[in-house]
């Protein structure tokens, strides 16, 4: 008798006022109140819930409505320049003549090239950049143009080293270079 006493105690006094008495003692309550409702319900009916799937997708658009995708179709968006302004294709040639730079020319000179068809942001970007390390090489092929939008363009320009990759913006009109990339080949 003293052994069941001293568990009874044992239980009461420490388990039960332990995080971990109270947490179990919860887990039990609840799965009991789970363990009853189910047993007072009855068995369920299995064509409730998820298992009664549609054989087939539901539509919601009539399938002979026609395509219903992109409003407008694919069209190339067309770049804006402001009058008297250099196009994208112009602002691109003048840049990668400033980026490749004249033999003998000084950072500073090769700086002053850039800074007229570049963002602030990227001219700040270049500033500590030598000419001698940024790559480049002889422009072999056309200049590929790529608009994204009215005032956003990518400029892909083929070098016998690899490819040079220009971002162009105008947000009022005027082309310029924003930033610069290079994919080696």
């Amino acid at each position: 008798m003293s052994a069941l006493r001293r568990a009874v105690e044992f239980l009461v006094t420490r388990v039960l006022r332990s995080r971990l008495g109270i947490a179990l003692a919860l887990a039990v309550v609840v799965f009991g109140i789970i363990g009853a409702a189910r047993l007072v319900a009855g068995p369920g009916d299995p064509t409730l819930g998820l298992t009664n799937r549609p054989s087939e997708p539901i539509t919601t658009v009539e399938p002979g409505a026609g395509d219903d995708g992109l409003v407008g179709g694919a069209s190339e968006p067309t770049p804006v320049t402001r009058p008297g302004e250099l196009t994208p294709e112009q602002t691109a040639d003048r840049f990668v003549a400033a980026w490749l730079g004249k033999p003998g020319a000084t950072a500073a000179q090769w700086h002053d090239g850039m800074r007229p068809l570049s963002t602030p942001e990227l001219t700040a970007k270049l500033a500590d950049a030598v000419p001698a390390e940024v790559p480049g090489g002889q422009v072999t092929d056309k200049v590929t143009l790529r608009p994204r939008s009215a005032t956003f363009v990518e400029v892909l320009v083929p070098l016998d080293t690899g490819r040079l990759r220009l971002e162009l913006v105008a947000p009022n009109g005027q082309w310029l270079v924003d930033a610069v990339d290079w994919e080696q080949e």
